[in-house]
């Protein structure tokens, strides 16, 4: 291992916050990247015991540093450099919007008739 801390975002990349390095360097220039509610850069030196809040898309997921780490793992070796403290509501919403019905139909309204199903396969596309 090596003796002086990695970059931020090389961390992020090798513990599998995100896909690319080059990803987790954008997020961190946008902000989306946080320590105690300030924003970092991507050239900024890990520490052992940060608690970085990283903010995707649709979710926002916590990460607490356990160790250093300059190379990407597996996702299995990686819990063991970052304990996840994401609460589960947040993966949770990404599922939530994943099973939300596209069209609402009433409860015992019946089939749908010839003219209603070809209003939803139009509007599905």
């Amino acid at each position: 291992m090596n003796a002086t801390a990695p970059r931020m975002d090389k961390w992020l990349w090798a513990v599998r916050a995100f896909k690319t390095r080059t990803q987790a360097a954008e997020a961190c220039r946008r902000g989306r990247v946080t320590i105690g509610d300030l924003a970092i850069k991507a050239s900024r030196d890990v520490r052992i015991g940060d608690v970085i809040v990283v903010k995707h898309s649709d979710i926002t997921r916590t990460f607490k540093v356990l160790q250093w780490l300059e190379r990407r793992v597996d996702a299995a070796t990686a819990r063991g450099y970052a304990e996840d403290l994401t609460p589960e509501s947040e993966y949770l919403k990404r599922r939530e919007r994943n099973f939300q019905p596209i069209v609402f139909r009433a409860k015992g309204a019946g089939r749908p008739t010839k003219k209603e199903r070809r209003a939803i396969d139009e509007f599905n596309g």
